[in-house]
């Protein structure tokens, strides 16, 4: 832990501090941290209407044993997320920013867990409209987190064996859309390059005022994936899982990340005390 901390320091970012172990005991240490909503209505996004986006219903046990508890509002947990969003959210419009990668510096770290929880909380919030994209194309979790079941997805879209209405899905919540990926594509560090890709990021980046898109990206150290998508999007939250890392890949993953588009480094898994969150 003291290590993790000393790493940040140097590193001269700002933590919040998450476990999904004890939820109820999560630390906030400091923060600086679908193409489409079917004929939405951008004046008044409560009358949000989905024509083409497949609307399921997500399972509440499969959520609950995946540490989702952003989408059951009766959750005590879900406090710890409310305050990330706000946090997020103050920090992203005193720049303008639209989109948001979740990354790591290597696997096991819960970029994916903070990523949908996130989603959720953001879509929640009753101004703002949500898109939670899964970019880790090479282990992609975000469908298998949320129980999600679907023929077709992100991949099939990449691959030109499907048209993105087909592979959008709205998870029961109004303001909320999941592009998810069923399975891993071959050279996905190519296809994140691709004209196809940069097309759809501008797409579902300007469409709406209301929107904040989030991607779940592969961690940093493990391949170029990342790096090739942190040049398009406006900030990042790195997240650091307690004991998973090592200070030196801490410092390096943080080196990859360009400094104006550093949003918050988030400490996952971090071990603390329920009484210093009552009061």
């Amino acid at each position: 832990m003291e290590k993790i901390k000393d790493a940040l320091e140097k590193a001269k970012g700002k933590s919040i501090a998450i476990s999904p172990r004890k939820l109820s005991d999560a630390k906030v240490e400091s923060a600086s941290a679908e193409s489409i909503l079917e004929q939405a209505n951008e004046t008044n996004i409560n009358a949000i209407n989905y024509t083409n986006t497949k609307t399921i219903q997500l399972n509440s046990q499969h959520l609950e044993k995946s540490r989702i508890v952003s989408y059951n509002k009766s959750q005590s947990a879900t406090w710890i997320f409310d305050k990330l969003r706000t946090q997020v959210l103050q920090k992203m419009q005193e720049n303008n920013w639209k989109s948001m990668a979740i990354v790591s510096p290597t696997p096991g770290c819960g970029k994916s867990f903070v990523a949908i929880n996130l989603a959720i909380s953001i879509a929640n919030q009753p101004q703002k409209t949500a898109m939670l994209v899964d970019f880790d194309l090479r282990k992609p979790r975000v469908a298998k987190y949320l129980g999600i079941d679907s023929d077709k997805s992100l991949s099939d879209y990449l691959e030109n064996r499907a048209e993105l209405h087909e592979v959008l899905i709205n998870p029961g919540l109004p303001h909320l859309v999941i592009l998810p990926t069923m399975r891993p594509i071959s050279h996905p560090a190519e296809v994140l390059s691709s004209a196809k890709v940069n097309a759809l990021i501008q797409d579902i980046a300007t469409r709406y005022e209301s929107r904040i898109v989030i991607y779940d990206l592969p961690p940093i150290l493990n391949a170029d994936d990342a790096l090739i998508m942190l040049k398009k999007v406006d900030c990042a939250l790195l997240v650091v899982g307690n004991g998973m890392v090592k200070e030196s890949e801490i410092e390096e993953a943080m080196y990859h990340i360009p400094k104006e588009k550093l949003l918050g480094v988030i400490l996952n898994k971090a071990e603390t005390t329920a009484e210093e969150y009552y009061y």
